[in-house]
């Protein structure tokens, strides 16, 4: 299938333009925030499982103790919603590492592919969409809680090839959403300048005209094609409207210039885009986010920790190692401090345009593809919550009895005021959103 570039050449566009509609830079600044109860979703991913004993608290209710794991979030024990026992029932083709990723967010199977991993069976693309994207149409759908964007889907060194492995968000159906791991790619986007807004409209009209002229001349099926452009065109036109309207409530953050998009640069990339994610839904560009830190069996190697072996290298060790044990609870330390940055961000930040911080508005969640990297286990999934945005009971730490997880994801449409009758596959959604009030 051709790509919009592609398309847009054909029609003359002119080279130098390209990079504008390719790139999508920002078209405008942030709607000005309603006084009205906002929900927020913003999921973050580590992957290759955590280790149970290190992670999970010994006691279910209000009154438990944080393992190491989660004792950098200790400031927001009270803002926490820990749920041990989700399990990700999704079978089919693809091993652990594929289905824990690409069903992770979906809750569906993986279409029959040829792409081949471990000891299992191949596997292609998700068969469905996942629950971010679900909230961004919902939300896209209601005047008073649709914004700019939509959805931002964030990356921190994840790989350039494009399998089930590296791809958590899906827009549907064979429809993988690549995330942008380049934070200057990302403040190009949100925050571009009003003169390529002036150019970009000006190509739109001629895109728009292009778009008619060929319209009856083309077949039934490049007409399909033909719409999915029309829309993004549509889409663009929309922001463009928008763009004198808005106003950035806090300004563009200022990134370190000149990091490379390298492995021993992840700290500094990590607080790069979080900073942005933020400032994009206190300027309310955005209220569904995904933050995904490599990928399933990602492989980094945390110099900045004095670690020397790959992440995904080192989760395949048996327990009793207890040097490797040792390192991947430093990992993992690691990425629960990038949570709590995060959380931070949000516990401090006053709600634009209504009471409180945003943290009272919004709902992170943690989560990890496998719930043991070393058995590939996709039982047991650590899923952590944090903030109050959906209306959940916080400061509790529950158990289920191998509950799928597709049942959270209804919990947390429910939650927004989208009352799904199930998400995903429909028989992993026996007994309906989890009861989290």
């Amino acid at each position: 299938m051709r790509s919009r570039r592609s398309f847009l050449r054909d029609l003359g566009v002119s080279a130098a333009a390209l990079p504008l509609i390719g790139g999508l830079p920002s078209l405008g600044l942030a709607n000005t925030p309603s006084s009205g109860k906002k929900h927020r979703l913003i999921v973050m991913f580590s992957p290759n499982g955590t280790l149970p004993e290190q992670f999970w608290p010994d006691e279910e209710g209000a009154d438990f103790t944080l393992k190491p794991i989660m004792e950098p979030l200790k400031a927001h024990k009270d803002s926490m919603l820990i749920l041990h026992g989700l399990s990700n029932k999704v079978r089919g083709d693809g091993d652990s590492h594929m289905r824990g990723m690409s069903c992770l967010l979906t809750g569906k199977e993986l279409f029959p592919g040829n792409i081949q991993g471990g000891s299992h069976t191949p596997a292609g693309w998700c068969s469905g969409h996942s629950i971010d994207q679900e909230l961004k149409s919902f939300f896209q759908s209601h005047e008073d809680m649709s914004t700019r964007f939509g959805s931002l889907e964030l990356g921190v060194s994840v790989p350039d090839r494009a399998d089930p492995w590296t791809r958590m968000v899906y827009a549907g159906p064979n429809k993988p959403v690549a995330p942008i791991d380049n934070p200057y790619h990302v403040f190009e986007k949100l925050y571009g300048s009003m003169k390529d807004r002036e150019t970009l409209q000006s190509i739109l009209d001629d895109v728009q005209e292009d778009l008619r002229r060929v319209r009856s001349k083309i077949s039934t099926e490049d007409q399909s094609l033909l719409d999915e452009h029309a829309t993004f065109v549509r889409e663009m036109e929309v922001e463009l409207a928008n763009a004198d309207k808005q106003k950035l409530l806090i300004a563009a953050p200022e990134l370190e210039d000149g990091v490379s998009n390298r492995n021993d640069s992840m700290p500094k990339l990590a607080k790069m885009q979080i900073d942005m994610l933020v400032n994009s839904m206190v300027n309310d560009m955005t209220r569904v986010s995904t933050l995904q830190f490599t990928n399933s069996v990602g492989n980094a190697r945390m110099s900045w920790l004095d670690i020397k072996e790959g992440h995904h290298q080192l989760s395949h060790d048996p327990d009793l190692n207890e040097d490797s044990q040792s390192k991947l609870l430093k990992i993992n330390v690691w990425f629960a401090e990038q949570l709590a940055y995060l959380v931070d961000q949000l516990a401090n930040t006053p709600e634009p345009g209504g009471d409180g911080v945003m943290l009272d508005n919004t709902t992170v969640v943690w989560t990890n593809e496998l719930g043991k990297g070393n058995s590939h286990t996709l039982q047991n999934i650590p899923f952590l919550l944090i903030g109050k945005g959906f209306g959940f009971k916080t400061g509790r730490s529950l158990k289920f009895d191998k509950v799928a997880h597709n049942r959270l994801w209804m919990a947390i449409a429910h939650g927004a005021g989208h009352p799904v009758e199930s998400f995903g596959n429909p028989a992993l959604c026996e007994g309906g959103p989890l009861d989290l009030a």
